[in-house]
């Protein structure tokens, strides 16, 4: 798939490709699944102070703090930048690395938030340079965040998210669903980012 000419309708399809596919139903399937529970488990909890669960639930919430840190990074294009084609964006992509999905979610969080949220049918950007969420997503790749494979992999974390939420169309259709906020638009962001980091991705 060529970047320059993918749009977000392009990225929703890929996602839920990928979403559908026999590769990530094994990738989710072993990421469900609880470790085994061994019989001298038992004995080594004696020597814990705090309740495993305690533990657990600090450890998950030092992950979702670490995953919805804002990166630190190069600033956003201004005002300017965000209405100019994305494709004048792509030179940011060279000698850059590639990213897990997690962190190219967090970059496409700072377009939703510094650029603004909108929810015209598939249409990249407005006027004023605001996103859909896919818009955002692929914004955040053409700016150096994360390859096309990654873009889409968080695209399918995103549908994961959804789906968990009983949404089981595309990405699109839930963005211009009538009533979305922007604060919506965020929180799928914010959890999806914590599903993925979660996962190790």
């Amino acid at each position: 798939m060529t970047t320059a000419a993918t749009t977000p309708d392009d990225l929703d399809r890929e996602a839920a490709a990928l979403l559908d596919s026999a590769a990530w139903q094994e990738i989710v399937a072993h990421w469900a699944e609880a470790p085994p529970v061994r019989e001298e488990a038992a004995d080594w909890r004696l020597l814990l102070s705090v309740p495993v669960e305690r533990l657990v639930a600090d450890a998950l919430d030092a992950v979702d703090r670490a995953a919805a840190a804002r990166p630190a990074e190069r600033p956003l294009p201004g005002r300017l930048g965000a209405i100019l084609p994305d494709r004048l964006h792509v030179w940011r992509r060279v000698g850059r690395p590639d990213v897990l999905p997690s962190v190219h979610l967090a970059h496409a969080r700072r377009v939703l938030t510094e650029w603004g949220w909108q929810n015209t049918p598939y249409r990249l950007r407005d006027a004023r340079g605001a996103r859909c969420v896919c818009g955002a997503m692929l914004a955040a790749h053409r700016l150096g965040y994360g390859s096309a494979a990654t873009m889409n992999e968080a695209g399918a974390w995103m549908l994961e998210e959804l789906r968990s939420r009983g949404w089981h169309a595309l990405i699109g259709p839930w963005n211009r669903a009538p009533g979305r906020t922007a604060e919506d638009a965020l929180g799928l962001v914010d959890a999806t980012i914590r599903r993925a980091a979660r996962a190790g991705r």
